[in-house]
């Protein structure tokens, strides 16, 4: 029985205008009104989701977000950290020497915050237009000090000239931080070992969830571990295809109400004793 349902937002819950379909909300509304923890699990920081999660009534005590890629495990009521995994400066000075040599811009996220760092002057990062939510500010690598909060490392920029310079990315960058294309025009890097599957299993740990008893519905690369991590890994009928590849069952696209359908089949039907 599926207990808990971790689910990524672009191109899986939200529809190509960013919504959440009527059928999509009333099926989650259903699984939550049967006791299931519905978690959205996302790259954003929990101040670009709050829109989603009053659309969804996930506002509730005992309803939870998986933020920053698994960085951040969150009470969605007070905002409470639960589980956190941080980036360190040193962290932080590395990936600007890369974005320097890659002459790519870089941003860097403490909570709500976008540090925009002048990594090159030729390319400006396009991030705002993706998360006009947050809160964006100019920043010197100088003015940045141990004792900030950063979340991860981005680097948002045309995609055809992103996937050039990801190719010139050393090998030893691979090592040291989980690297991951979370969007076509979007480059993130995380702390090695920090993913939605990471972030998932802490929550499950918390709430005493079983990982058999997880759901977990995703469509891009930054959803590869959570897919392979759950005990049903949902790809999007328009997901990349290694999701596909990993997934245990593909439902519709996030179009077709894709999230509604898995749901209803894997979570409602089997709460009404239909499988």
């Amino acid at each position: 029985m599926i207990k808990l349902v971790a689910i990524d937002l672009d191109g899986t819950l939200l529809n190509s205008k960013k919504e959440i379909s009527t059928r999509n909300k009333e099926a989650l509304a259903q699984a939550k009104a049967n006791g299931v923890t519905i978690v959205l699990c996302t790259g954003r920081p929990l101040a670009a989701i709050e829109i989603y999660l009053e659309a969804l009534n996930l506002r509730d005590n005992g309803d939870y977000s998986i933020t920053f890629n698994g960085g951040l495990v969150q009470k969605n009521d007070t905002g409470e950290i639960i589980e956190k995994a941080l980036m360190p400066l040193e962290h932080v000075h590395e990936l600007y020497e890369l974005a320097q040599a890659l002459n790519v811009p870089l941003d860097i996220l403490s909570d709500g915050l976008v540090m925009q760092l002048p990594a090159s002057k030729e390319y400006t990062s396009l991030y705002s237009q993706l998360n006009n939510l947050l809160t964006f500010e100019s920043y010197e690598l100088a003015q940045l000090t141990a004792n900030q909060i950063y979340n991860k490392a981005v680097v948002a920029v045309d995609e055809t000239y992103l996937d050039e310079q990801i190719k010139k990315i050393p090998a030893p960058f691979y090592d040291r931080y989980e690297v991951i294309k979370t969007r076509s025009n979007l480059l993130e890097f995380m702390p090695k070992g920090v993913t939605k599957a990471y972030g998932i299993s802490l929550l499950a740990r918390d709430l005493g969830i079983k990982q058999e008893e997880i759901m977990t519905i995703g469509d891009e690369e930054n959803d590869l571990p959570m897919i392979e991590y759950a005990g049903l890994g949902v790809a999007m009928e328009n997901a990349v295809a290694k999701v596909k590849e990993l997934a245990d069952v593909i439902t519709d696209t996030n179009d077709n109400d894709g999230v509604a359908q898995a749901v209803e089949k894997f979570v409602l039907e089997p709460l009404r004793g239909g499988i």
